[in-house]
């Protein structure tokens, strides 16, 4: 019994029971006779294609300014990329490259003013990240009609404005999916998403143990200490809000390319919370993650909410997308407000 408390001490009681959650939802998928094979494949393909974005927490959380609740600026700079390519007419990795290409001075330039304003209000980066974030979503609705796309894919026939909703079929729809991909029976392994999620992951790892990677990690264990070490601490929560952009960039490419869609307006603006919440899942905390707390986090999250679609709608009559919505409020905004809860200010 002993042994049990202490493995659910260190572990943290929320991920004890959202593993179980997971757990009682395979049984119970098996149970209804759903079958898990397409289940495990849609759980694969979401975890990879969301996964930059809980990759894009790391540096934010180990560079001290906690987790990136201002994820949607680096998301709108990614979907500028996109609607460069697809207004130049590009298709496939082509178009892939010039969307990364074109996005990333836009948030790396969005990056250092959002760490720039994180350092004149050290101590409530969470508020603030979050403020901004919404902020930029709602002034970009305006942008979204003013901005000169001349694409008839793009504007609306009539009227002025971009889409709501933008298909990317016709340019780079599942580039990334189909990329090397090895089917073994029913089962598709979609390389290209492994590779385009696992090489970011290596390049961070590989960061976080160079000796910029320590000095900022130093910032993020301790300022005091940090800064009577002579390191410079406001660079280094820069960085991490650069890195954090620019990956949540990239993180938008990925994802719209599988998803098929570019999606404009209101829709970035919670996209940071899933996020928060997949990396808080994977065992990180606000002021300590590392690599596999992001690869855990991607795949407890959208296993569950993967699972909970078809169980729900056994469970549930006619409320197959209810049960699923309730299932994700209380998964992300319950471990959100846990992890806020256990914030002690600033040190």
């Amino acid at each position: 019994m002993d042994r049990l408390r202490n493995i659910i001490k260190e572990v943290g009681l929320p991920r004890v029971i959202i593993v179980a959650f997971l757990v009682l939802l395979i049984v119970l998928a098996s149970a209804y006779q759903i079958p898990l094979m397409p289940l495990m494949m849609a759980v694969m393909t979401r975890t990879l294609i969301n996964g930059l974005f809980v990759l894009a927490m790391l540096p934010a959380i180990v560079s001290g300014i906690g987790p990136n609740f201002g994820l949607p600026l680096g998301i709108l700079a990614g979907l500028i990329g996109l609607l460069l390519a697809v207004e130049w007419n590009l298709t496939g990795f082509t178009a892939i490259f010039v969307a990364v290409l074109t996005s990333t001075p836009l948030a790396l330039l969005v990056g250092v003013a959002y760490g720039w304003l994180l350092n004149k209000v050290k101590g409530s980066e969470m508020m603030v990240a979050t403020y901004v974030g919404f902020s930029f979503v709602s002034l970009m609705n305006i942008g979204w009609i003013l901005l000169p796309y001349r694409s008839p894919v793009l504007k609306w026939p009539i009227g002025r404005g971009l889409r709501v909703t933008i298909t990317v079929a016709d340019f780079f729809e599942k580039t990334l999916d189909t990329f090397l991909a090895i089917r073994i029976g029913e089962f598709v392994i979609p390389t290209g998403l492994i590779l385009a999620f696992l090489i970011p992951c290596g390049i961070i790892w590989l960061f976080l143990r160079s000796k910029t990677g320590v000095a900022m990690k130093a910032v993020g264990d301790s300022r005091q200490f940090a800064e009577a070490s002579g390191i410079n601490v406001n660079k280094y929560r820069i960085l991490g809000a650069v890195l954090s952009t620019v990956i949540g960039s990239i993180g938008i490419v990925v994802f719209s390319q599988s998803f098929g869609f570019i999606q404009l307006y209101e829709a970035p603006m919670f996209m940071g919370f899933a996020a928060v919440a997949a990396i808080l899942i994977g065992g990180a905390s606000v002021r300590r993650a590392n690599i596999t707390n992001v690869i855990v986090g991607a795949l407890l999250m959208q296993a569950l909410l993967v699972i909970a679609l078809p169980v729900a709608g056994k469970i549930i009559v006619g409320g197959i997308g209810g049960g699923a919505e309730i299932t994700r409020i209380i998964v992300s905004n319950g471990i959100i407000l846990y992890a806020i809860a256990q914030v002690g200010g600033g040190d």
